[in-house]
């Protein structure tokens, strides 16, 4: 698909697949030691392996966190950094490999769950172990009228033992619920499924899960921008009718993606923002963005960064794979890998 929001996302039935990441740290080759002659040239020998010992801790600080983030996800303007791979949550090789590219740690580690998926504990360890936040987009693909059926309880047993791994965890997990709702290619968005009924799902899932004791979710409520090209208007309806209510929410997310050379943050998202500024204060996350490689990755992935501190966000999760009909949105070549780098060098880890 063409517009400039929707991802459509491989795997629906389950686990979405996508491509690895292009990229991978290049180290530096160390010239030959030298049998030194003298004092002074053994101190001088001394102190450089320190200094590259140290360079070598840096590194690692730099790029596998200590601990996982505390439960309650703090909203932290520009520090969250995600990413989205191939294999996830089947494999975290993809997330190492764009860890060691971009020289940071993702804090937030995204993928899709079809319906009847279990939270996969094992995958969420290995998150938490290397600091990071499982995103899950839990995908409701059934038909329109079984997921309208959701408020009604017919799901609670799959829900349920959802929410009892998810508290068993004990560490911070994201879930979104039926995102891009007010787009028109799925199942359960605009003009497939009532917004009354989509709220009603949502705020049935919420409190479910925290009925179970499972408070340690930041519910992430994903639209799409509102200025999409795939619409013959160029318009995606006001996401406002498919809003659950601050009491049901955490965090706003928005997707949107960079596919033409002369886009620009202020007019891709700038709209969705301010529309959703209008009923709600809650923190915003650009949820699944990418550029490709012919909209001008390095210069785009710098916009993206610009723009994220620009209007106060709490960071973005880069789509580092490739859709369906083939646009490739992973990091292409050095000079993106350098534009991202810089940019995430300017990330702090939220505490």
């Amino acid at each position: 698909m063409t517009h400039t929001g929707m991802m459509p996302d491989p795997g629906r039935n389950g686990v979405q697949t996508a491509p690895e990441s292009r990229s991978a740290r290049r180290r530096q080759s160390r010239g030959r030691q030298r049998r030194p002659r003298r004092t002074l040239t053994i101190a001088v020998a001394i102190i450089a392996l320190v200094a590259i010992a140290a360079g070598v801790v840096v590194y690692k600080r730099s790029t596998k966190s200590a601990s996982p983030l505390p439960v309650h996800l703090p909203a932290a303007t520009g520090s969250y950094l995600g990413v989205n791979m191939k294999g996830v949550p089947a494999s975290y090789a993809g997330v190492t490999s764009f860890t060691s590219a971009i020289g940071a740690s993702p804090d937030l580690v995204m993928y899709y769950s079809g319906w009847y998926v279990p939270f996969p504990v094992k995958f969420a360890d290995t998150a938490a172990s290397n600091g990071a936040v499982p995103l899950v987009q839990m995908d409701p693909n059934l038909q329109p009228d079984q997921i309208a059926e959701i408020a009604s309880g017919k799901y609670d047993g799959y829900l349920s033992a959802y929410a009892e791994a998810v508290r068993a965890y004990h560490h911070p997990v994201v879930i979104s619920f039926g995102h891009e709702m007010n787009g028109t290619w799925y199942k359960w968005a605009y003009g497939k499924m009532s917004p009354v009924d989509f709220v009603n799902d949502w705020r049935h899932i919420v409190t479910l899960f925290r009925a179970l004791g499972a408070d340690n979710v930041t519910w992430l409520w994903t639209v799409n921008i509102v200025n999409d090209a795939k619409s013959s208007t160029g318009q995606i309806p006001n996401p406002e009718p498919w809003w659950p209510g601050s009491a049901y929410v955490n965090w706003v997310g928005i997707d949107g993606y960079y596919l033409k050379p002369n886009w620009q943050f202020a007019p891709l998202f700038g709209p969705t923002i301010t529309t959703v500024r209008e009923f709600t204060g809650d923190p915003i996350l650009i949820a699944e963005t990418g550029a490709t490689t012919a909209a001008g990755q390095p210069s785009k992935i710098s916009d993206l960064f610009h723009g994220i501190q620009t209007y106060g966000l709490l960071g973005f999760v880069y789509y580092d794979n490739t859709n369906d009909i083939g646009q490739a949105f992973g990091l292409d070549g050095p000079a993106a890998i350098a534009a991202f780098r810089k940019g995430a060098s300017t990330y702090h880890r939220p505490t």
